[in-house]
């Protein structure tokens, strides 16, 4: 096993006699599910009209934007599913539980809309070597319908729980949201002036937008899957801070990994003055790092043998009575 393995097993059986796991983990806010399944049937109802609308009136643009939004449903699709898979209980196999399936969606969101921007891009460009007549009146107010819709969609899910999954889906929405303004700015620009280079020329600038945002939280899912520190968070800082506790004389062994979007799990090994003094220096830990949204502790008591207060990583412990 692990040691990471090897340190959560050892503080299951030593629970009733030192306290040194944290079973309080699972905390839970609004359901994300009923709102993504929401904002997926309105993004899909709506790519449908945008479909028809652009048949009818002749417009790319619109037909374009259409299938962005039928890709931004299935993406859509997918986090309702990770959302309502992640609540499933742990299982003898999956002891965490399955919320790092969420995670897994929003990697996939992301690696789906940078191909999203990378096939924007290249029509784009396309668009601006070779120009086509686009529909201004009919690009100008379904765009201003959509931009209502994503609007509300984009409330929905911003009001609900945040979770890399359901910024991973937010992202999408957003992206959509933009796109709209850009074929309302574009509509109207061609409607007053017939210049058709600027729907290529604002869809690229959003594109910008939209890769920035993706690596951003692409960074973030990959630390999650790495079992990293989260970003927000600094192991030396969590070192120094249990080893301020009082009764505790060092800290080593010291891991800190994202379980899913709302779980921060850590393990460590304390050493402390007095083991007789233990429970109330667990109290003391768990009260600190609860501070710092980290909920899922498993700490070990050791006797004291050395007087450092504070070990990073690859530093040597000190040697006893040296």
């Amino acid at each position: 096993m692990s040691e990471r393995h090897q340190q959560d097993h050892h503080d299951h059986r030593d629970h009733d006699k030192h306290g040194g796991h944290d079973g309080h983990a699972h905390h839970h806010h609004a359901d994300a599910g009923p709102r993504l399944i929401w904002a997926l049937l309105l993004t899909l109802g709506f790519a449908a009209v945008e479909a028809a609308a652009g048949f009818w009136s002749g417009s790319l643009a619109l037909l374009g934007d259409a299938g962005h939004m039928v890709t931004d449903s299935a993406s859509l699709g997918l986090a309702a599913f990770a959302a309502w898979i992640s609540k499933r209980p742990p299982t003898q196999r999956h002891t965490y539980g399955y919320g790092r399936v969420e995670t897994l969606a929003a990697l996939a969101n992301v690696v789906f809309m940078v191909a999203v921007v990378v096939g924007i891009s290249v029509m784009a460009v396309r668009r601006i070597l070779e120009p086509g007549a686009v529909n201004g009146e009919a690009v100008t107010v379904v765009a201003a319908l959509g931009l209502l819709l994503n609007i509300g969609v984009a409330w929905l899910l911003m009001h609900g729980e945040q979770t890399m999954n359901t910024r991973g889906a937010l992202l999408h929405v957003l992206g959509d949201l933009l796109g709209s303004v850009a074929a309302l700015v574009s509509g109207a620009v061609i409607m007053w002036t017939g210049w058709m280079t600027i729907d290529p020329l604002l869809s690229l600038l959003i594109c910008a937008l939209m890769l920035v945002s993706s690596l951003r939280l692409l960074r973030e899912v990959l630390q999650a899957l790495m079992e990293g520190v989260p970003v927000s968070l600094s192991t030396e800082q969590i070192g120094r801070l249990l080893a301020s506790v009082p009764g505790v004389a060092s800290v080593h062994d010291l891991h800190i990994w994202t379980l899913s979007s709302n779980r921060i799990a850590l393990s460590a090994h304390l050493v402390v003055e007095s083991l007789a003094h233990w429970p109330a220096v667990l109290v003391a830990s768990r009260q600190a790092l609860a501070e710092q949204s980290i909920t899922h502790v498993t700490l070990q008591p050791e006797p004291l043998h050395n007087t450092v207060r504070w070990l990073a990583p690859g530093e040597q412990r000190g040697v006893p009575g040296s």
